[in-house]
């Protein structure tokens, strides 16, 4: 498959080696361009491309990168890439820690509902809730025990599809989490969050979440600080 990567962090760079040791034809971007990335492109065998090119890259694309600088990205970066190219929206917002206050989300729109917006292109909501080092480390065959499930949400059946079967690829089970309005449940905060749990776990974990942002994870006066301080 090709795939075309927008980010290339913790999250990001971790899917550009995983997905490109599979055999997929991945294509890399960033915000400080493709000469930024030359090392790891020589590392995996990703091609280097500037943020347009990773967006008419293949048939899926991933965004990860910080929720805040979505907004620094070009309006029209999916204008005339075909609507049967999958969008997968990895973030998540820190509003006290690294974004500051995005007004929308504070009132309660779905952080990837926002992404969504941003960008002017459905998207499916994955990725969110693991470390990258389990994602680069933890994946097990299907029906190993305890095989760690991602939830995936999105409001296109046949785009969800598609990333489950790349989850399991990659070696998770994955748990369809619902339409995009139902992502909130996977959003920071929530007990599926930051978690390893199997499929049945991923399902307990969505039901008991509460739609209501906790303290630590709305906006303060003075945000953002850092993840080891924050605001």
């Amino acid at each position: 498959m090709k795939i075309g990567i927008i980010g290339a962090g913790q999250i990001g760079g971790t899917l550009v080696r995983r997905l490109s040791a599979l055999g997929h034809e991945v294509s890399v971007a960033n915000s400080r361009g493709p000469e930024s990335l030359a090392d790891l492109a020589r590392e995996t065998g990703a091609k280097a491309v500037t943020v347009a090119e990773a967006a008419r890259a293949g048939e899926v694309v991933v965004v990860t990168i910080p929720e805040a600088k979505i907004r620094d990205l070009p309006r029209n970066l999916f204008e005339g890439v075909p609507a049967n190219v999958v969008v997968v929206d990895t973030g998540n917002y820190y509003p006290r820690h690294r974004d500051g206050r995005i007004a929308e989300i504070e009132e309660g729109l779905p952080e990837s509902r926002w992404v969504e917006r941003q960008l002017g292109r459905p998207v499916v909501k994955a990725f969110n809730n693991i470390y990258a080092k389990h994602l680069m480390e933890k994946g097990q065959p299907a029906g190993s025990p305890g095989r760690i499930a991602l939830p995936v949400a999105g409001d296109d059946p046949r785009a969800k599809s598609v990333i489950i079967s790349l989850l399991d690829e990659l070696g998770f089970d994955g748990v369809d989490a619902g339409g995009l309005d139902e992502s909130w449940r996977q959003q920071p905060g929530t007990p599926v969050y930051a978690t390893d749990h199997d499929a049945a776990g991923v399902r307990r974990a969505l039901a008991q979440a509460k739609r209501e942002r906790t303290s630590a994870w709305r906006a303060t006066p003075n945000s953002p600080g850092t993840f080891l301080h924050p605001a």
